[in-house]
């Protein structure tokens, strides 16, 4: 069998172990990582993530016949099989953790939406690795929207999917993340990045050059955004914003963040620069990754990376050096920089297919001195949610 075959097997025997029946139906949602426009998409600005060939499958079903009010159940495979369920016939409540709150509150989001959804039971399994930046959440979120939307006959939208989503991740989990990973996993392109404009949610798909790949590197570290400074980032943004007299930062140029600064203090005039910087990369990067140009994203990664480790502050010193050693590796045949939301999490190099060794070596040389060893992976660009056909 081969990965999604493998997973698709799991989520089944879950289920049935679960519930002492066999699902009906089952669905996929990727993770993604993100090329450019980190830390942009809450400051309603433009992004270039791509969806990866990792999942999360949910198998699902009917409810089971009881006396009682239907319930939807559900159960985490990846989580020591926990186990949840809840009525529908009232107000959604907060569950005792992170899993059941993505869940719950994808319903209570498309409830609220006015969409009616029906009493069900689901089993969850993903490969998307968890804490890594790769938005596992996000995969988990979307995959358990297209799910009651498949069973309920809701026939919902890619952005309808990635609302919901998000608002468990804001309002029931409590992580107050913007719509990117949300959107790259309910509407990628196989083959291709998402350009998306995260005011509007309007988005093209944008080819990557068959002569680049995609190489993620997981550093180990491990963070929780809501534990992180995340949250705080995201504060210090809307605090510039309303400084400089814009909705978001996404509103805000070269000349009004030098003309305007007045008594912004240097935290938070570091933080607008990054926005500001980051979102006029995100065109030439698309341009480069069409193209497949390795030097022009060589010089874009690294500016990003710059200003994620020294304006943003979100990178961490072997994050940092990481990323070097893959860059001087890379030369003029890709880039690379942090990937996510960071505090942890992964590199991704953008590069020539045949600069493999080249980040094989760096990577080596990177876990010589590294407390945890770094893995890397080439990921293909993967599409969006969607049913998957029955396997009997």
């Amino acid at each position: 069998m081969n990965r999604r075959e493998r997973l698709i097997a799991r989520a089944r025997q879950g289920f049935r172990a679960a519930y002492g029946a066999d699902p009906t139906a089952f669905i996929a949602a990727p993770g993604r990582v993100n090329l450019i426009g980190e830390h942009v998409d809450y400051n309603d600005g433009f992004v270039l993530p791509c969806a990866i060939d990792r999942e999360t499958i949910v198998a699902l079903g009917p409810p089971a016949a009881a006396a009682g009010p239907p319930l939807f159940e559900a159960a985490a495979l990846d989580m020591g099989f926990a186990r949840d369920s809840f009525a529908l016939d009232g107000p959604i409540a907060h569950g005792p953790g992170n899993w059941q709150n993505h869940v719950r509150g994808v319903v209570d989001a498309l409830e609220r939406g006015g969409h009616r959804v029906m009493p069900m039971r689901i089993a969850i399994a993903g490969d998307v690795p968890i804490g890594a930046g790769l938005s596992s959440s996000a995969a988990f979120g979307v995959a358990v929207a297209l799910a009651c939307s498949e069973y309920s006959v809701l026939n919902l939208s890619p952005e309808t999917l990635a609302r919901a989503a998000q608002a468990a991740e804001n309002d029931f989990v409590g992580c107050a993340c913007g719509i990117m990973d949300q959107m790259a996993s309910a509407a990628s392109t196989a083959g291709h990045a998402l350009l998306l404009d995260c005011r509007t949610l309007a988005y093209r798909p944008v080819p990557i050059h068959p002569s680049l790949a995609i190489t993620v590197i997981d550093t180990g570290l491990r963070r929780e955004l809501t534990g992180s400074a995340f949250n705080q980032r995201r504060a210090e943004c809307e605090a510039a914003a309303r400084h400089y007299g814009v909705a978001a930062l996404r509103d805000l140029d070269w000349a009004q963040l030098e003309q305007a600064r007045g008594n912004l203090d240097d935290v938070h005039y570091a933080r607008a620069r990054h926005v500001v910087s980051e979102l006029a990369r995100v065109d030439p990067v698309a341009a480069a990754l069409a193209g497949g140009d390795g030097q022009a994203l060589a010089g874009l990664l690294a500016e990003a990376h710059r200003s994620l480790a020294q304006d943003f502050a979100v990178s961490l010193p072997p994050i940092d050096r990481l990323a070097a050693l893959v860059a001087e590796a890379l030369g003029t045949a890709g880039g690379a920089r942090l990937t996510g939301a960071g505090f942890g999490g992964c590199v991704v190099a953008v590069a020539d297919r045949t600069a493999g060794a080249a980040i094989d070596e760096a990577v080596a040389r990177y876990n010589r001195d590294a407390d945890l060893p770094a893995q890397a992976e080439i990921f293909e660009a993967g599409k969006g949610a969607a049913p998957i056909a029955f396997v009997g």
